[in-house]
């Protein structure tokens, strides 16, 4: 571990009573109970459900936020589906890149973008953060620096869903979006700005950002993606980006984002919203604000094509997200709750 790195000890706590709620969906709102003192982990979509299950066996022993938001989303990486991991939609050459990033209570933070053949980027953008001086790696050089830490290559292998829809998006091979039907999918072609609208009125997304308290207060996030399907060979959007998809200062809070990265990285998405959480707003109205800025920056006729939704937690342990387009969902785990919860959004349809 870097000599740069100054770590506090920590003792591990004794079993957490869990009281798990049935899992359902709510309503976001800024009058969210605090769960001042008591660790809290939430993630984007409902991939989160499963990934926060993973942060709550290190969160639920009294671990580290750190810890907890890496094995948390280990479990989206390690799962076969068309969003995250190997198995996910690859660009439109076929090949499936990955992007991750994570960052601690100190500020410390590691990331790895456009890597091939390794199952846990997280993993490898922390060995980034611990043992290099650097930030960031890319491209041929993360993966010899994950191989030389250990990581084993692995052999891309699409996921069924993933290999029937890079297919389909084959027949035409279109780069750019048409405008969309928030109705249905009928007029668009599964282009590389996702996510886009599905016909049961859902958003496909390709993210997992996941941001925890743990029971010292301290705040960590990390952030891993396949990217946006069949996008040009050496793309990156935002998710590997501090300050863009990702951004935690333990002072005042830590958000990540989902959606259009292109579009989060014109305003730092999530610096922008830790920073308004800085000046006094909560996390759902400092997410509302950062979703209208976004909204100011993007072209009147790509607004509707797009989505584009940041997600928070303030020192308090008070949460909130918002969203420009209507269905995004967040998954909580606290010692009292289990759930999704429907964000707000800019847009009502």
């Amino acid at each position: 571990m870097s000599n740069r790195r100054k770590f506090l000890q920590f003792s591990l706590l004794g079993g957490m009573g869990l009281l798990a709620r049935k899992t359902g969906f709510a309503r976001s709102e800024e009058t969210f109970p605090t769960i001042t003192g008591k660790p809290v982990v939430i993630s984007t979509w409902d991939a989160g459900l499963a990934a926060n299950k993973g942060a709550w066996e290190v969160l639920g022993k009294g671990g580290r936020a750190l810890d907890a938001v890496e094995k948390g989303v280990n479990v989206t990486e390690a799962s076969q589906n068309c969003c995250v991991g190997l198995g996910a939609n690859p660009d439109r050459d076929g090949f499936v890149t990955l992007d991750a990033c994570i960052m601690d209570e100190f500020a410390n933070c590691g990331s790895v973008a456009f890597l091939e053949r390794i199952k846990h980027p997280v993993s490898v953008a922390r060995r980034v953060m611990e043992k290099t001086p650097h930030v960031m790696l890319v491209g041929s050089g993360a993966q010899q620096f994950a191989v030389a830490e250990g990581f084993p290559l692995e052999e891309q292998k699409l996921s069924p869903e993933a290999q029937a829809a890079y297919s389909n998006w084959l027949k035409n091979s279109t780069y750019h979006p048409p405008a969309i039907n928030v109705e249905n999918k009928a007029n668009h072609d599964h282009g590389p700005f996702a996510p886009y609208k599905l016909e049961n009125g859902e958003w496909n997304h390709d993210t997992i950002g996941m941001v925890a308290m743990d029971t010292f207060g301290n705040l960590s996030g990390s952030c891993t993606t396949s990217g946006a399907g069949f996008k040009m060979r050496g793309r990156l959007g935002d998710s590997p980006i501090i300050g863009a998809g990702l951004f935690v200062d333990n002072e005042v809070g830590a958000c990540t984002a989902t959606g259009q990265g292109e579009d989060v990285i014109r305003i730092a998405g999530s610096h922008t919203v830790v920073e308004l959480m800085r000046q006094g707003l909560s996390p759902e109205a400092a997410c509302k604000k950062a979703i209208e800025r976004v909204a100011r920056k993007v072209k009147p006729e790509r607004v509707k094509e797009i989505q584009v939704a940041f997600l928070a937690i303030n020192k308090k342990g008070k949460v909130g997200a918002w969203a420009l387009h209507p269905g995004f969902s967040y998954a909580i785990k606290s010692n009292d709750r289990e759930e999704m919860v429907t964000s707000g959004s800019m847009f009502n349809s």
